[in-house]
C-alpha cells in the first residue's frame, strides 16, 4: 500500500514539473533573461537570418534614397512606388476628351450659342472638345483654337489663352504673331521670364517686325530694366515711325527716367497719331507739367479726360493742376496787396 502511494506521488510531481517547465519557457522572453534575449535577436554565424530574396540583410544599411528593389523571381510584379500612387494629372488643359457621338457635333458653333446665352464656362467646355475633335486638321483645330482663346480672354482665364496660343505657335512655327500675342498674356500674368522667352522665339522668327520690339521693350519696362527699354522701344520706331504705341511707350520710359524733353517730344507725336487715345494725352500731360508748361498740361489733360471720361489719373490730375493754379493765384494776390503802398508790413 505504502509503495502504491509512493509510486502516485511521484507520477503527480513528475507531472506538475512538466507544466511548470511549460510556464517558464515564456518568461525567457522578458527583461530578466537577458541571454535569451540576446540569443533570439542576433542569431549566430551556424544559423544565418533568413531573408528575402532581393531584400538586405539585416547587416547592410539600405540608403535613404533608394528604391526599393525589384523582385528577383521571375514573373513576380514590383512593389508600386509612393509617386506611382498619386493620381494622375491631366496632360492637356486645352484638349477635353469626351464619348463619341452616335451623330456629327458641331461644338464650335454650341460654344457660340452658350456665349451668347451667357454661359461661358459650357462655351469653354465646347471649345476644349472641338478642340480634340480637331486632331490633325489643322484648320479645324485653328478655328477652334482662336475660339477658345476669346473665350478665355472674356472669362479672364490668360493662362488658358497664353497656352492656346502656344499650341497656335506649334501648329504655325514660321509666323511669330502667336508667340507675341503669348507673351504678352505671360507678361499681364507676372511671368516676365516666360514672356522674354516667347519674345526672343519670335524674334527669331521676324527681326524687322516691329511690335517684337514693342513688346520686348515692355518685358524690360516691366523688369525694371529702362535703358534696355528705351533701345527696344528706339528699334519699333526705327522699324515703324508711325507706330504710336511705341512712342508712348518710350515717351513714357523717357518720363520716368527723368528725361522729361526727350518725353515731350516722343508724346507730343504719340498724341498726333493717337488723337483718340486718351492715356497719351495724359502722359503728354504729366511731361508738359514737368517742364512748367502748365497750359499746355491743363489742355492735355482735359482732352484725357473727353476721351476717356472713366480714366480716374487723368481727372485727378486735372484736378490736382486746378487746385495748384487757384493757390498760386491766391497767392500771388496775397504777396501783391502786401507790397501795395499802404499796406502794413
Amino acid at each position: 500500500m505504502k509503495n502504491t502511494i509512493l509510486s502516485a506521488c511521484l507520477a503527480a510531481l513528475s507531472l506538475t514539473a512538466c507544466d511548470a517547465s511549460q510556464l517558464r519557457r515564456p518568461q525567457g522572453l522578458l527583461s530578466s533573461s537577458p541571454n535569451r534575449l540576446t540569443h533570439r535577436v542576433s542569431p549566430s554565424s551556424e544559423a544565418p537570418f533568413p531573408t528575402s530574396p532581393g531584400m538586405p540583410s539585416p547587416d547592410e544599411a539600405l540608403p535613404e534614397t533608394a528604391a526599393l528593389p525589384m523582385p528577383s523571381e521571375p514573373g513576380a510584379e514590383a512593389l508600386p512606388r509612393p509617386e506611382d500612387l498619386l493620381p494622375a494629372e491631366p496632360a492637356d488643359t486645352l484638349s477635353l476628351p469626351h464619348e463619341p457621338h452616335l451623330y456629327p457635333v458641331a461644338h464650335l458653333d454650341r460654344a457660340r450659342a452658350l456665349r451668347e446665352e451667357g454661359d461661358l464656362s459650357g462655351a469653354l467646355t465646347e471649345a476644349r472638345r472641338a478642340v480634340h475633335d480637331a486632331a490633325d486638321d489643322v484648320d479645324a483645330a485653328e478655328q477652334a483654337l482662336e475660339v477658345l482663346i476669346q473665350l478665355a480672354r472674356v472669362s479672364g482665364q490668360k493662362q488658358l489663352a497664353a497656352e492656346a496660343y502656344r499650341e497656335l505657335a506649334i501648329l504655325f512655327p514660321d509666323g511669330s504673331e502667336p508667340l507675341i500675342q503669348q507673351a504678352r498674356l505671360l507678361l499681364e500674368l507676372g511671368d516676365t521670364e516666360g514672356a522674354f522667352r516667347a519674345a526672343e522665339a519670335a524674334l527669331e522668327l521676324d527681326i524687322e517686325y516691329p511690335e517684337v520690339y514693342q513688346v520686348l521693350g515692355l518685358i524690360h519696362l516691366a523688369a525694371g530694366q529702362p535703358a534696355e527699354a528705351i533701345l527696344r522701344f528706339k528699334q519699333a520706331v526705327h522699324l515703324d515711325p508711325y507706330h504710336g504705341y511705341a512712342l508712348n511707350n518710350l515717351g513714357l520710359t523717357y518720363l520716368r527716367t527723368g528725361q522729361d524733353a526727350l518725353a515731350v517730344e516722343a508724346l507730343a507725336q504719340s498724341a498726333y497719331l493717337l488723337p483718340q487715345v486718351g492715356f497719351v494725352h495724359n502722359n503728354l500731360g504729366l511731361a508738359y507739367e514737368r517742364l512748367g508748361r502748365y497750359e499746355e498740361a491743363r489742355m492735355a489733360f482735359d482732352t484725357a479726360t473727353r476721351l476717356s471720361p472713366g480714366d480716374l489719373k487723368a481727372r485727378f490730375n486735372l484736378q490736382r493742376l486746378n487746385r495748384e493754379a487757384r493757390a498760386s493765384v491766391d497767392l500771388q494776390a496775397l504777396l501783391g496787396e502786401r507790397s501795395s503802398p499802404g499796406c502794413p508790413e
